[in-house]
């Protein structure tokens, strides 16, 4: 039995949010900012998506761009950014939070993974600046977050694909390993043999901020080969 392959897309704006999800998108990661990586949407714009959108939104809860080594006001910030979307049912959460040690902050991540029951949980690229790839893994199996977005360390998946095939035969049973960085349409299908059953792309092409359609349908197409 083949595992259904998901396709999420991350979306910096409202009208890509739309736009994506009617394009087939299986799941919209929502973020404003595209020039910080992504930061926490403003919260009329999350009600507006979770209205207007039918698939699952997983909103990204980071306060600002830069490291991911946060300040107490900070982190109170994404504890209240969690909390409005659990209390507007959004469907999950993407998350990270590193020492300064590059390591994952555990104290940290449990009060975020705690207060955002019952939403999914997603650890983001955080991951990638981590020295220890695999004790960050086993300490995001041991919270229980549900889903790790990765390049395997590198600038781009594509770079990755040894290192996310490695990562997917050691935990792949115990947590979702989800590539992401530089995917397209052009590069996906060499991205498919890490053995992975979930895919993130931005579904941007000809230097726009605003996803482009027929991307997202040709992403779709090589998913269901």
């Amino acid at each position: 039995m083949h595992k259904k392959k998901i396709l999420e897309i991350a979306c910096f704006n409202l009208g890509s949010a739309i736009k994506a999800a009617s394009a087939g998108a299986d799941r919209i990661e929502f973020c404003a900012n595209y020039w910080e990586g992504g930061i926490t949407p403003l919260q009329r714009d999350i009600l507006e998506a979770r209205e207007k959108i039918n698939v699952p939104i997983h909103v990204i809860i980071r306060p600002r761009g830069g490291d991911f080594n946060y300040s107490e006001a900070e982190f109170e910030e994404m504890e209240n950014a969690v909390h409005f979307c659990k209390e507007k049912k959004i469907n999950g959460v993407v998350i990270g939070v590193l020492t300064e040690n590059f390591e994952v902050d555990l104290q940290a991540c449990q009060k975020l993974v705690v207060l955002a029951r019952p939403m999914s949980v997603t650890f983001h690229r955080a991951i990638d600046h981590c020295y220890q790839e695999d004790k960050a893994f086993e300490d995001l199996i041991s919270l229980g977050v549900n889903r790790v977005l990765t390049s395997g360390g590198k600038s781009n998946a594509h770079d990755g694909i040894a290192e996310i095939k490695r990562l997917q035969h050691l935990y792949g049973d115990k947590i979702i390993i989800m590539p992401g960085g530089g995917i397209r349409s052009g590069n996906i299908q060499q991205v498919i043999h890490t053995g992975s059953h979930e895919f993130h792309s931005s579904g941007l092409t000809d230097n726009s901020v605003t996803v482009d359609a027929s991307e997202i349908k040709k992403l779709k197409k090589l998913l269901s080969l």
